[in-house]
C-alpha cells in the first residue's frame, strides 16, 4: 500500500470504484458468464484474453499475464504511481482523501484552488478581449488550439487586477503572497505578474502548482517564475509533462528542452514527447521523474554557451540516474522553437537521430576547450577523455579509443593505459541486474549500493563454474536465478572470459570486478567448499531451481482459476487443473 493513506481510504476506493465500470471506460467489455471479456489494453492481440471479474474485483490477461485490482489497473493504464492513481479515482468518485504524509492537506487544497482560479483569470484575460499577449503569441506562430491546450493566459499591466479579483472572493492576500501571486511593500499588496504572457505550470495530477510569466516588452527579468511554495517545487516538476508523459512513454524517449516556448512549439509541430526544466539546472529529482516514463533522453538546449553548459550539467545528472542520454545540436537557429518553425518537423527529427551520445558530446566539448595541437593540451585532453570513458561500456570505450587515437595521433595503448591502468584486462562494467522472480522483470541495481546477501544457490553455482568451466554452458539456461546484483555481475564476468577449453582465470575475473563484487567473490572462494562432489551439487541446484519455478507457476494457476467461469471456460479450467495437479504431484514426489 502507498505511504500516507490509511487502509480505510484504500478499501473505500476499492469498494466504491467498481472495476468493471472503471475498465469499461477504456476497454470494450462483453459479458462472459460471471465475468467480462475484452481485448487486453497492455499488449497487441486479436482474440480477447483480458478477463475482468465483477465478483472478485480483479482483472487478469491470459495473454501477457497482467493482473491486479482497480487501483493497479489505473496505475498501469495511465502510467501513474500509487499516490496519483488513488487521487485520480478519489477525484472521479467524489471520495475525500486525507494523506497522513502531508501536513495541512486542507490548506494545500486551498492553494491548488487559488492557483486554478488564477489560471482561469489569466486565460479569460487572454481570450475574451484584445490584448498584447495574444497578439504576441500569434505572431510567434502559435495556433489558438495550441494556446488553449496549454492554458496560456495574460496578466495585464494594472497593479491590482488579480489582487482585487481574489479580494472580491474573500481570499486573504496573505495566501496570495505565500503562493507568489502578489508581492508586498510597506504593508501594501500588489500583483506580482504584470503585462506578461502567463504559462500555468501543471503537475502530472492535473493541478496548477505555479506560473511562468514572459515580459512583453524590454522589462526584466525576461521570465518571472512563481517562487517555491507549499505546492510548488521547481526541482520536483517539469513543464508540459502533464500533457506529454504518455507520448514520452509511447515513443520511448523524451526530448528535454529549456523553455516553455520550446515545449509548446515542438508540441504544435507534432513532436509531443517533450518537456522542459523550470528555469533551473536539471535536478536528480527531475531526472528520476523522466525515468518513470523512459530511459532514453535527448537534451535539446539552446545553442549559446549558457545552453551548452546547461546541457553538460544535465548530461551528467541523467547519466548518473541511469538514463541513455544524447545531446541534440541545433544547427540553424538559437533554440528548438526557432529551428522547427523555420525548418519543420522532419528536419528536427533528423537532428534527433544525429544527436551525440554521452561520451561523444563530452569529448566534443573537450576538443572545443583544449588545443590538442600542443603537448600540454594533448596531455590534458587524454587525461580528461580517459575519465569520461571510464563511465561507458567497454564496447563504446573501444570505439572512442580508436577515434581518439586516429584524431590525436596518440597510440591506442597509451589511451587504454590512461583509462584502465596497468591491469592486463580492461574492467568490464556490465549493468548489474536483479531478476524479480515474482514479476518476471529485471531491474537495474544501484552500482554502488550495499552488498546484499548472496543466496547459497547462487554461491554454489558460481563455485561450480570456477572449479570446472564445463559447468558454464550447463548453468547458462538457469541464469535467471542470479537475483543478487553482485552475484549476477560475477556470473556475467565469468561468461565474458569463458573459453570452452580452458578453466576460468580467477585472477582475470578478480581484476574485472569492483569492490562489492570482489568481496562477494572472495566470500565464495573462501567459504564454499564442494568436497569433490561437483556433479551431485549441480543436480541438487537444478532440483531447487525447478522447485522454485513450479512454486511460482502454481501460484499463477491458482490466481487464474479463481476468476475463470465454470461454464464458459471449461476447457481452460480443465487444462489448468491438470497442469496444477501435475505440479502438486511433482512437489510431493520431491
Amino acid at each position: 500500500m502507498g505511504a500516507g493513506y490509511s487502509d480505510n481510504i484504500v478499501e473505500e476506493i476499492k469498494s466504491r470504484c467498481n472495476i468493471v465500470d472503471v475498465i469499461g471506460r477504456h476497454v470494450s467489455l462483453k459479458k462472459a458468464g460471471n465475468n467480462y471479456k475484452g481485448v487486453c489494453p497492455f499488449h497487441n492481440e486479436k482474440t480477447p484474453s483480458f478477463v475482468v471479474s465483477d465478483a472478485k474485483q480483479i482483472f487478469t490477461c491470459f495473454g501477457c499475464g497482467a493482473t491486479g485490482d482497480v487501483i493497479e489497473f489505473v496505475q498501469k493504464y495511465n502510467n501513474l504511481d500509487f499516490h496519483e492513481s488513488i487521487e485520480k479515482l478519489a477525484g472521479e468518485y467524489g471520495i475525500e482523501i486525507k494523506s497522513a504524509s502531508f501536513e495541512a492537506e486542507g490548506k494545500k487544497a486551498s492553494f491548488y484552488e487559488i492557483n486554478r482560479e488564477a489560471a482561469a483569470f489569466f486565460y479569460r484575460n487572454f481570450t475574451k478581449k484584445a490584448n498584447p499577449a495574444y497578439d504576441y503569441m500569434i505572431k510567434r506562430g502559435l495556433e489558438p488550439a495550441t494556446l488553449k491546450k496549454f492554458g496560456i493566459g495574460y496578466a495585464d499591466e494594472e497593479w491590482d487586477s488579480l489582487l482585487n479579483y481574489f479580494l472580491d472572493k474573500g481570499v486573504k492576500p496573505e495566501l496570495l503572497l505565500e503562493l507568489g501571486l502578489v508581492s508586498e511593500s510597506k504593508g501594501k499588496f500588489y500583483d506580482k505578474f504584470r503585462d506578461r504572457v502567463m504559462f500555468p505550470i501543471i503537475n502530472t495530477r492535473g493541478k496548477v502548482i505555479g506560473f511562468g510569466g514572459r515580459t512583453l516588452h524590454d522589462g526584466t527579468p525576461k521570465y518571472l517564475n512563481s517562487p517555491e511554495s507549499p505546492v510548488f517545487s521547481k526541482k520536483n516538476n517539469l513543464y508540459g509533462l502533464n500533457l506529454t508523459r504518455q507520448d514520452i512513454n509511447k515513443e520511448n524517449y523524451a526530448i528535454l528542452v529549456e523553455g516553455y516556448m520550446d515545449v509548446i512549439s515542438l508540441y504544435q509541430h507534432g513532436i509531443r514527447n517533450v518537456s522542459a526544466s523550470l528555469g533551473t539546472a536539471l535536478t536528480e529529482n527531475q531526472a528520476a521523474m523522466l525515468k518513470r516514463y523512459t530511459d532514453h533522453i535527448v537534451l535539446s538546449y539552446d545553442a549559446d554557451s549558457a545552453g551548452q553548459a546547461a546541457a553538460a550539467r544535465g548530461l551528467d545528472i541523467l547519466h548518473k540516474t541511469g538514463c541513455k542520454v544524447k545531446v541534440l545540436h541545433v544547427t540553424d537557429g538559437k533554440d528548438p522553437d526557432e529551428f522547427i518553425k523555420k525548418n519543420g518537423k522532419e528536419k528536427f527529427l533528423k537532428l534527433v537521430n544525429e544527436a551525440m551520445p554521452f561520451a561523444e558530446y563530452k569529448i566534443h566539448l573537450l576538443k572545443q576547450r583544449l588545443d590538442i595541437g600542443t603537448t600540454e593540451g594533448s596531455v590534458t585532453f587524454l587525461q580528461e577523455a580517459a575519465h569520461i570513458l571510464k563511465d561507458v561500456s567497454p564496447v563504446e570505450a573501444d570505439i572512442y579509443i580508436k577515434k581518439i587515437a586516429k584524431e590525436t595521433k596518440i597510440s591506442e595503448g597509451a589511451i587504454r593505459l590512461e583509462i584502465y591502468g596497468n591491469n592486463n584486462s580492461e574492467p568490464i562494467r556490465t549493468p548489474q541486474i536483479v531478476h524479480n522472480l515474482e514479476s518476471g522483470r529485471r531491474h537495474s541495481a544501484e552500482k554502488n549500493g550495499p552488498v546484499k546477501t548472496v543466496s547459497m544457490l547462487e554461491k554454489h553455482l558460481i563455485r561450480l563454474m570456477l572449479l570446472k568451466s564445463s559447468f558454464v554452458p550447463r548453468i547458462k539456461p538457469y541464469d535467471w536465478v542470479f537475483v543478487n546484483p553482485q552475484a549476477f555481475t560475477i556470473y556475467e564476468m565469468i561468461l565474458s572470459i569463458y573459453n570452452d577449453d580452458e578453466e576460468i582465470d580467477i585472477k582475470k575475473l578478480e581484476d574485472s570486478l569492483e569492490q562489492d563484487e570482489l568481496r562477494a567473490l572472495t566470500d565464495i572462494l573462501d567459504n564454499v567448499h564442494l568436497a569433490d562432489k561437483e556433479e551431485q551439487v549441480y543436480q541438487d541446484c537444478v532440483i531447487r531451481i525447478e522447485e522454485a519455478r513450479m512454486a511460482k507457476r502454481e501460484r499463477e494457476i491458482i490466481k487464474i482459476l479463481s476468476i475463470l467461469d465454470d461454464e464458459i471456460d471449461k476447457d481452460k479450467i480443465e487444462e489448468l487443473t491438470k497442469e496444477l495437479m501435475e505440479i502438486q504431484k511433482a512437489k510431493k514426489r520431491g
